[in-house]
């Protein structure tokens, strides 16, 4: 079966990977997604990942604490989250570099878009730690962010739930699914699918989003075989 993107962004939120606890990581989780991630790359996709920090630490929950502060803090939390992955990826036999854009030389790679590029082209998984390294920038901006300056076809958005809806499902029994939106209408909608500022910057960029649910990590592979998975979200639809 031809593959429908050849080279993708995957951004896993960090509350996926503490699974039903919540908090920290679920080894059973992260196995089985990165077991997924060995089979995307055996099938020939260049895969670049950024990788949330929410379960360990949020910084907008954060109340009395300075923003910048917070927003460190939880860009050290994807740092654990990173090489969390890329140790359960070598594991399972594929070549991995951890890339953080706040310098930890001892720790990782510093950011480098050619080099990342080229590790890409070395069929290497790019993992992206510590968002854009700038306060007030969630990693979602810094998923839109690198897969633009990596020539990414699509950003895959693999989060707790399975798609948009025009409200919380969790919430609402009632929620409408969304199969295709624009980013114009989850902006004036206020849908909540990424912040403002990702979602602008998918926009601007022409970067289609396709927002799928990690709680079944198959669903990784079906979208990388052009299966109709969760919502698909572009400039025009």
């Amino acid at each position: 079966m031809a593959l429908k993107y050849k080279r993708v962004m995957l951004k896993i939120s960090g509350e996926a990977l503490a699974g039903e606890k919540g908090f920290g990581i679920d080894q059973n989780i992260l196995s089985k997604i990165s077991s997924k991630i060995k089979e995307a790359h055996d099938m020939g996709v260049d895969m670049g990942i950024v990788v949330g920090g929410g379960n360990f630490w949020r910084g907008r929950s954060s109340t009395g604490m300075d923003r910048t502060t917070a927003d460190h803090m939880g860009m050290l939390a994807t740092v654990i989250n990173a090489l969390a992955l890329q140790d359960a990826l070598e594991e399972r036999g594929v070549p991995t570099r951890v890339q953080t854009a706040l310098e930890m030389p001892r720790v990782a790679e510093t950011y480098i878009r050619r080099r990342a590029i080229r590790h890409i082209e070395k069929r290497r998984v790019v993992i992206f730690a510590c968002g854009t390294g700038n306060p007030y920038f969630s990693t979602d901006t810094a998923a839109v962010l690198r897969a633009a300056e990596i020539e990414a076809e699509v950003i895959l958005l693999a989060k707790n739930v399975d798609a948009v809806y025009d409200s919380d499902p969790k919430l609402n029994p009632n929620a409408v699914k969304y199969d295709r939106i624009s980013f114009m209408e989850v902006l004036s909608k206020q849908l909540g699918v990424m912040d403002s500022t990702a979602t602008s910057l998918c926009m601007d960029n022409n970067i289609p989003l396709l927002v799928f649910s990690i709680k079944e990590p198959e669903n990784i592979i079906r979208v990388l075989n052009g299966d109709n998975v969760g919502t698909f979200v572009a400039r025009e639809v």
